[in-house]
């Protein structure tokens, strides 16, 4: 019995954020989808760790090669993660090009092996990698581990996929944050202060909004100077989408301080001689903290699909950087899609981590009403 007292004074004296917790614990689909966001964004933190290859690392030879496969015992004998070399032959009536495994010789997998030079966070040299191959067991036909297949060029698909989430992960998430900062001060300014400043904040974004997103991507993108490095290139795609994302965070932050700006404790505020802004930013805005967070993390996924989009229709990134735009790009003639399907394993990235978002969103969601 005092157990169960403790339990219900600690669950009615609890804060918000203590009770938003709770409630996120016990929504298993948010969890799940939490682990995956992690993994992701591990995997673009550490993408030219953990990939085998570098950006700019090519080989022709083994242009749109099939996936490597992974061997663990050769002639009976359990020797580990292996493969085979990779021999290339053309059909000289067709002019087909195939890849066989050549199984007289074999290529370990080794882990923390030394090879291309990168930067760790943008500033430490490094050339570690979390795996690479080995020297063979014999013979001179050099091997290749390409997990997700090669390109049209003879790159990684799988190096390219972990690197390109670097951008395609990370600057819907820097957008996101930005729109949420211009999302609260318009919509406060439009809400607390009402009328005619509110009239013409509320008419720009229904301008906005009014404006089909292709056409707007692309007028915005064509204000980007030509010839832009690609850092440059990321600010100004990172400014497009927080451009284009911010009206309806405003447009939340608007209502609640409609409902809000007129309660009590505002008005013991105002005659307590408190600012404006201090009004704002010390009593308003934390009130509805939790809501705001739910609704940057529903706006991730659509600012996810708007990098991809732009950079697949070639508004955005463009080769030879890469984003998973970037490579859905490079395989959108149907072609290529027939003679080669796992060119296509970039969008069942981008499909996860929408997902992800979408699950994690409702689970926050729920857990932001814990009386619920």
């Amino acid at each position: 019995m005092a157990r169960r007292i403790k339990s219900q004074d600690d669950y009615y004296l609890a804060s918000q954020w203590q009770l938003m917790l709770r409630k996120l614990k016990k929504h298993r689909l948010a969890q799940i989808s939490f682990i995956v966001l992690a993994i992701l964004y591990i995997g673009a933190i550490f993408g030219d760790f953990i990939a085998p290859y570098g950006l700019e690392e090519f080989d022709a030879v083994y242009k749109d090669c099939a996936p490597t496969k992974i061997h663990f015992t050769f002639e009976g004998e359990n020797v580990g993660p292996y493969v085979y070399a990779i021999t290339k032959h053309i059909d000289k009536k067709t002019f087909k090009i195939t890849y066989e495994d050549d199984t007289t010789q074999y290529y370990p997998v080794k882990f923390f092996v030394h090879g291309t030079q990168y930067k760790v966070l943008g500033f430490i040299d490094c050339d570690l990698h979390l795996f690479g191959l080995g020297e063979g067991s014999g013979g001179g036909t050099e091997a290749k581990i390409f997990l997700f297949g090669a390109d049209n060029l003879g790159r990684d698909l799988f190096s390219r996929i972990l690197i390109g989430s670097q951008v395609s992960l990370s600057m819907p998430f820097v957008s996101a944050i930005i729109s949420l900062f211009l999302g609260v001060i318009i919509g406060a300014v439009s809400g607390y202060f009402g009328g005619a400043v509110d009239m013409v904040i509320q008419r720009i974004i229904e301008v906005l909004g009014a404006i089909p997103q292709i056409p707007l991507w692309m007028a915005l993108s064509a204000a980007i100077p030509a010839g832009v490095s690609t850092i440059q290139l990321y600010f100004y795609m990172t400014i497009i989408l927080s451009f284009i994302n911010w009206t309806g965070m405003a447009r939340i932050v608007r209502g609640k301080f409609l409902s809000s700006k007129n309660d009590d404790y505002v008005m013991a505020a105002r005659l307590a001689g408190v600012s404006t802004w201090s009004i704002i930013w010390k009593h308003l805005v934390p009130g509805f903290m939790s809501y705001l967070i739910v609704s940057v993390t529903r706006s991730i996924p659509s600012s996810v699909v708007g990098e991809t989009s732009m950079s697949y229709l070639g508004l955005g990134i463009r080769s030879p950087a890469t984003s998973w735009g970037v490579l859905l790009q490079e395989c959108s003639s149907i072609a290529v899609i027939a003679q080669h399907p796992n060119k296509l394993i970039p969008i069942i990235f981008v499909t996860i981590t929408v997902m992800a978002f979408n699950f994690f969103g409702d689970g926050l969601r729920d857990a932001a009403d814990p009386y619920k």
